[in-house]
């Protein structure tokens, strides 16, 4: 089966319509530190997720791809899913969010009406907390649209701002407003990172209070692996910094 839908400038590329119940849908798009990308590819990776639908939109940056044999491709969103034996997962991830407002609003609603009729009842969203410095213990903070998922999540070690500070921009808040319209609830998982680059570290913090969450055992060892070879790239950029730190005036030379 394949079925192409158009609406909004978003296009929607059906490879399959699977039969789910109540399942649960996760996002991971790319954002700061590229956490809740990371997060998701390493979940559909673990449980052997399939590809059912691909997402096209004019909010999309306007590129293509060049993959290795030197063929190109547009850029995309991907949805996933997996039959579990405690519930279904419905798995969005991709290339790139929408460049425009309107266009994160279509994209959302792309989304969510490809839920609906999948029997979504619970959203997580991930992403990553930029704090603008290295943490090597990186914290999960949260938001959520009902005060009982605020309480469940803290047994997990989540944590919740006391006052309201600033707001969750992108699908992963647009997603978790839209859906609670439409009679669904949800949570966004944030791993604390610098911001600076891809950050597997934050990353594996999140899937880990997923899984708890979700009753899932997911090995952890790839985004480990990813942890160290960052780690390892970090400190020879400090090692960088600090000898252009401690390099003096006078070593400069100038002649003319």
């Amino acid at each position: 089966m394949e079925k192409k839908v158009r609406i909004e400038g978003v296009i929607t590329r059906m490879l399959e319509m699977p039969t789910l119940k109540e399942s649960v849908l996760i996002e991971g798009l790319p954002g700061v530190g590229n956490v809740g990308k990371l997060a998701a590819e390493h979940l559909i990776d673990e449980i052997k997720a399939k590809k059912f639908a691909e997402i096209y939109s004019d909010s999309f940056p306007p590129q293509v791809f060049i993959n290795p044999e030197g063929t190109v491709r547009l850029v995309k969103n991907e949805l996933y899913y997996h039959r579990g034996k405690k519930r279904d997962l419905v798995i969005l991830t991709g290339d790139y969010q929408g460049l425009t407002s309107v266009g994160q609003y279509h994209l959302v609603n792309t989304v969510l009406d490809l839920a609906e009729k999948l029997g979504t009842k619970m959203i997580y969203t991930l992403g990553g907390y930029g704090i603008g410095r290295e943490i090597r213990h990186p914290r999960i903070t949260g938001a959520a649209t009902d005060i009982e998922l605020v309480e469940e999540l803290k047994k997990f070690g989540v944590v919740f701002k006391d006052e309201p500070s600033g707001g969750i921009v992108g699908a992963s808040g647009l997603l978790l407003g839209m859906g609670k319209l439409r009679g669904m609830k949800g949570v966004c998982l944030m791993g604390e990172t610098s911001g600076y680059m891809v950050d597997p570290n934050s990353a594996r913090e999140v899937i880990k209070v997923l899984s708890q969450s979700l009753g899932l055992e997911i090995s952890l060892s790839e985004l480990e692996s990813k942890a160290k070879e960052i780690d390892k790239i970090s400190k020879k950029i400090r090692h960088i910094e600090k000898a252009m730190d401690e390099k003096k005036p006078d070593d400069l030379r100038y002649i003319g």
